[in-house]
């Protein structure tokens, strides 16, 4: 485990599967390195932000590292590993 500053973030919506299965690998990696993965749901978000769901509403899940895109539908876990551990 290292002392991360780093954020992750999951953008999901209800009823993906996809997105309940990278939000259980993701908590799975993020806790080797001390971070509890957050999730965003587009579609809720949409009433203040409608530019994040226009911007990723269509290729949920995705994977935010730090506020920047880092992966989507699959998460890159040999990629985020290395990431996280920078």
């Amino acid at each position: 485990m290292s002392d991360s500053t780093h954020s992750v973030t999951l953008l999901t919506r209800a009823g993906c599967g996809l997105c309940t299965t990278a939000l259980e690998q993701l908590r799975v990696i993020c806790a080797d390195y001390g971070i509890e993965p957050g999730t965003v749901d587009v579609d809720a978000a949409a009433a203040t932000d409608p530019g994040l769901r226009a911007e990723f509403g269509d290729r949920l899940p995705v994977v935010l590292l730090d506020g920047r895109e880092h992966s989507y539908f699959d998460v890159d876990e040999p990629r985020l590993r290395a990431d996280l551990s920078r």
